[in-house]
């Protein structure tokens, strides 16, 4: 099965034309920025594998992605988290719900005797996984988000796709924008797209610009895509109405739902980026992850309007 070669389409956003790869039309299950972190997953022969195992948070894009893979290869999804709310459990939303729709098997920590330590703290999801389910031939762990080098072809058939657009159009140069969680798909990109006079620019989303840094040193690599800094500090899910009005604007001037967590504080970063640079041609990856606005957006709802 290969899913690839989404759409692009032509927005306004403040006045300024932009570029948009529909990487969210992929596939109706199997889509966004995850998807082309495990791409590499769908498309290898893994005849030994029976059980993927992920961990991270029960909203998490990666969930709902590892949930969808699992079904699509024939295999099981056991996915670790801390806990689950209990609101959550009772009232299931976004990514978690698709998820358990799917098959997956999502395994609260909080509730498992053999979680806790001797000094009677939880393990972390990661130090769980080694240490106590060790994952035996027939299952195969992905770290969190797909930080790692089984994401970089999934990537580089993003860039290959990227490489023929700037072709088609006949554009001497162009700027690839995407933010950042781990950083995985903007250094792969920036990888194998900086060859062909595409520059790829990002902004950290979870930490800062050093703790992005750090995760792109932690894959390899020493040639980083460019960061850009938001003027204001941002705390990774917490609630902003500057984020949400940009949402709103977005989906007003494009027609194209983004989604809450990641896109908003790109664009933030971006409208202090496009009036410096003008003669950039400038395509945005769509993150896909829409699941998860059906949590998110009741909670700005609720606070902003």
């Amino acid at each position: 099965m290969k899913i690839q070669n989404s759409p692009v389409t032509q927005h306004q956003f403040n006045g300024v034309d932009f570029y948009l790869k529909r990487d969210d039309k992929l596939h109706p299950q199997f889509s966004g920025n995850k998807a082309r972190k495990f791409m590499g997953l769908l498309d290898g022969d893994f005849p030994a594998i029976t059980t993927i195992i992920g961990y991270g948070s029960p909203q998490a894009n990666s969930l709902y992605s590892l949930a969808a893979l699992a079904q699509l290869k024939g295999w099981q999804l056991d996915f670790y988290v801390d806990h689950i709310p209990s609101f959550l459990q009772e009232n299931p939303k976004g990514n978690y719900r698709a998820a358990l729709a799917l098959g997956a098997n999502i395994i609260a920590l909080n509730e498992r005797d053999d979680a806790i330590k001797s000094d009677g703290t939880l393990y972390s999801s990661f130090d769980y996984i080694h240490q106590a389910r060790q994952p035996n031939a027939h299952e195969l762990f992905v770290p969190e988000g797909g930080r790692c080098g089984l994401a970089e072809s999934g990537v580089k058939q993003l860039a290959t796709e990227l490489i023929a657009w700037k072709k088609e159009q006949a554009l001497n140069s162009l700027t690839v924008a995407l933010p950042s969680g781990t950083g995985t798909t903007a250094l792969f990109l920036h990888k194998h797209l900086k060859a062909h006079d595409i520059n790829v620019i990002t902004c950290a989303c979870v930490g800062g610009d050093a703790y992005l840094t750090a995760q792109f040193l932690e894959l390899g690599e020493t040639d980083h895509p460019e960061i850009l800094t938001p003027t204001k500090k941002h705390h990774f899910g917490k609630l902003y109405r500057h984020d949400y009005d940009v949402w709103k604007t977005l989906l007003l001037q494009t027609g194209v739902e983004f989604e809450l967590l990641y896109d908003p504080l790109m664009w933030r970063c971006l409208s202090n980026w496009l009036p410096n640079n003008t003669n950039q041609t400038l395509l945005y990856i769509h993150q896909g992850g829409l699941l998860g606005n059906e949590s998110m957006l009741p909670r700005y709802q609720r606070k902003f309007d």
